[in-house]
Formats: C-alpha cells, sequence, structure tokens
C-alpha cells in the first residue's frame, strides 16, 4: 500500500484531519504533522474498522494518528466506566485527530433494536441485532438492594437442546464475538446510568453456553476485570455453565477469583441426560471431578443450579442422589423455580414446575444435610426475561 505526501499552505485553511479514499477500498488518514510545517501525513487504514475493545488495534491506531496514550484512556473511561456514550468519549479525542480515531474506531458492536421494561419488578429486556443480522437478549436487573446486574448472551442460539430454555430450541446461531459481549454491558451501562445506577455484576447466563465459546468469552472476562475496561471486580462476574469439564478447568486456572455456577439440574444421569442432551457427552463422575478441581483453585464456592421440575428433580430420590453427588464438595445450591415457555415438544409431556412447598422442602432438606442452599427469585417473567425465557420471542413473536 503507497503511502502519499501531501504539501499545503501553511496558513492551514483546511481541515487537520480528514479520511480521503484509499487504494484497495481502504481509507487514507490525512494528519498535520506540526514538525514538518504544513506537511500532512498520509497514512491508510484497512477497509474495515477495528473495534474500542481491540486493545493492540487501538494501540496501533493510537501510534499512527500519534496521540498521547493518556488520549486513549480519557476515550476507555469515558465509554467503559462512566458510560456517557459514544459522543462523549470520542470528545476526549482532540479536534485535529477526532475524525481520523472515530472513522477507524467501532465504539458498538451491536445495534439496540428494542428494550422491555417488567411491570412487575426491576427487570429490563434488551433485543441487539449483531452486524451480521442476527438477534440476541440480555436482561438488566434491579435488584431492591440498589444493586444492578446483567445477564449477558455468549451465543445468538445453543446446542444444549435442553428441554426448559428457549434458546435450546433455536437451531443454528453462532457464537458472540468478545467484542460482542462486551457491548451487551456498554449498552446496559448507558441506560443505567442515565438512571443514576452504575453496573455492578456481570453473569454470563444468558443465550448460548458460554464453555462453547470459551476464547472470546475469556476475552471477555479480561476486558471486563481490566482497568482499561469496565474494571469490575472478579467477585462480581459469574460465568454459567452445563459444564464442559476441561473448558471449566482452563477458565477457572485463568481467574481463579471469578465465580463458577453449573447447571446441574439432576444428579440423577438419565434425568440429566434426558433434559439436557448435551450433557450427554460429560457423565456425572468426570463433572464432578473437574468441580474438586475448580474448588482447589478458588476460595469462593461453585454454584450449584438445580431447576425444580414436578415428579423430574424435585423426588425423595432426587434430594438423595445430590447430597450424595454433592458430598466434600464446596458449593452453594441454588434452586431455580421452574419458567415456563412456549412451544410445543412433540417427543415429551410439558414440563411443570414444583410446588412452593416442595421446593421449600427441598430446600429445608438440603440445609439440613450441610449444605449451603438458596431459592432464586427470578425477575422479568412478565417479559420473557427470566432464567429459561430468553429467545422466546423468536419462538412466539408477541413476546
Amino acid at each position: 500500500m503507497v503511502f502519499v505526501l501531501f504539501v499545503v499552505n501553511l496558513t492551514f485553511h483546511f481541515p487537520l484531519s480528514k479520511i480521503a479514499p484509499g487504494a484497495a477500498g481502504g481509507s487514507t488518514i490525512c494528519v498535520q504533522d506540526r514538525r514538518t510545517f504544513g506537511i500532512v501525513r498520509a497514512m491508510p487504514i484497512a477497509a474495515s474498522t477495528i473495534t474500542i475493545h481491540d486493545p493492540p488495534g487501538v494501540e496501533a491506531l493510537r501510534k499512527t494518528l500519534r496521540l498521547d496514550p493518556r488520549v486513549i484512556r480519557r476515550v476507555q473511561a469515558a465509554l467503559c466506566r462512566a458510560f456517557l456514550g459514544a459522543n462523549q468519549a470520542l470528545a476526549a479525542v482532540p479536534a485535529t485527530e477526532r475524525a481520523a480515531f472515530a472513522a477507524a474506531v467501532r465504539c458498538h458492536e451491536l445495534t439496540l433494536e428494542r428494550r422491555r421494561d417488567s411491570q412487575r419488578d426491576g427487570a429490563t429486556k434488551l433485543l441487539f441485532r449483531t452486524a451480521d443480522g442476527q438477534t440476541i437478549e440480555s436482561v438488566i436487573l434491579r435488584i431492591q438492594s440498589g444493586r444492578s446486574s446483567l445477564c449477558v448472551s455468549a451465543q445468538t442460539g445453543c446446542a444444549g437442546g435442553c428441554r426448559f430454555c428457549a434458546t435450546g430450541r433455536i437451531q443454528g446461531g453462532r457464537s458472540l464475538s468478545s467484542a460482542e459481549i462486551l457491548d451487551q454491558a456498554i449498552w446496559a451501562g448507558e441506560l443505567l446510568a442515565a438512571e443514576g445506577r452504575q453496573l455492578r455484576n456481570v453473569v454470563f447466563m444468558g443465550m448460548g453456553e458460554p464453555l462453547r465459546n470459551e476464547e472470546a468469552v475469556g476475552t471477555a472476562l479480561d476486558q471486563l476485570r481490566s482497568k482499561h475496561g469496565l474494571h469490575l471486580s472478579d467477585r462480581h462476574l459469574l460465568v454459567s455453565t452445563l459444564g464442559i469439564p476441561d473448558a471449566l478447568r482452563r477458565l477457572a486456572t485463568r481467574f481463579p477469583r471469578v465465580g463458577f455456577a453449573i447447571s446441574l439440574h439432576s444428579a440423577r444421569q438419565a434425568i440429566r441426560d434426558d433434559l439436557m442432551p448435551l450433557a450427554r457427552h460429560w457423565p456425572l463422575p468426570e463433572l464432578r471431578q473437574a468441580i474438586r478441581d475448580v474448588n482447589a483453585l478458588q476460595d469462593r464456592p461453585v454454584m450449584i443450579e438445580v431447576l425444580m421440575l414436578d415428579g423430574l428433580t424435585d423426588t425423595a430420590a432426587d434430594e438423595e442422589a445430590l447430597i450424595a453427588w454433592l458430598q466434600r464438595l464446596r458449593v452453594h445450591v441454588n434452586l431455580i423455580p421452574y419458567n415456563a415457555i412456549e412451544g410445543s415438544d412433540a417427543d415429551h409431556q410439558p414440563l411443570r414446575g414444583s410446588s412452593e412447598t416442595r421446593i421449600q422442602e427441598f430446600l429445608a432438606r438440603l440445609k439440613a444435610a450441610g449444605f449451603e442452599t438458596t431459592r432464586r427469585h427470578s425477575l422479568g417473567t412478565d417479559i420473557g426475561a427470566a432464567c429459561g425465557q430468553l429467545a422466546e420471542g423468536r419462538l412466539n413473536p408477541d413476546t
């Protein structure tokens, strides 16, 4: 690619930074070079822009534009921590280079198409569209204590095929890039900042199986924790997975202070295999050993998620199997009421949630056995934003 120098009038009656067409579909950044008294540096950039969440790419652009490193830090702080929006973030770039920087960097990867606010609680469901036209959903959870959390998606669909999950009924889809994962948090942070709230927790409990997108999820966790990213505490990050043992070990080794949750749902192999077809690849003894390995790496318990289904996961046999399976594991058991989803499943009888009485009995039995146990209180059931309901809108367009 050819670099071109333009000689200009020394009175500088021209824009000091602009984008001009370049060779091979690219562009040329024209920037005043004060050291050459009127000579403008003409530097080609790629036809595709870079994301603000690409540190090496942003650093290369900074050097090309000869920006002070503090400028980049101010842009990142405004966008990723103060959540001031792209326009105010770009205002941190000097006017002479702002147009070139803005033309080369994407501050958002996703388009926010719709939001739905619960009329019952503090949940908001966000519908995003990717650049290639796919849709994903995230959920903002405003807890009464004042804390705000975001449930992010890692994929546009899910190969798990879980019977209780709307996302699992979506055929196809793809994994999200780390920038697409992070942009869910940026959008949510901007919405919460406008309310005077702060995004505190990010949980990977949305669409898709995070450990089937291990590389992008790991990169996103790095940026969520980075002082140049969202700078969230490891303690405020959690990854929920059906349990892919080797990937779980790798991620826990890399992030020993980030929380992990296992969607167990049943300690009886046949029941779990029926509810979660993908989980058949990793038998329960193998998953249990992986949790022991994670316990050895971390000083916090692993969350064990159990969906309470009438006659399937809430029987006396389920209690006994779960208590036996959990022995010598450092865990926190979270019992999840079933949130019904629409759409037929011709191969099975419809799922029914356990009664509240049965949930409390199950909880009491686990506590009596010595395990810390809580009941999850799902938000957003009236807008299809509760556990298992994300992407139900593709099955039922009115949702």
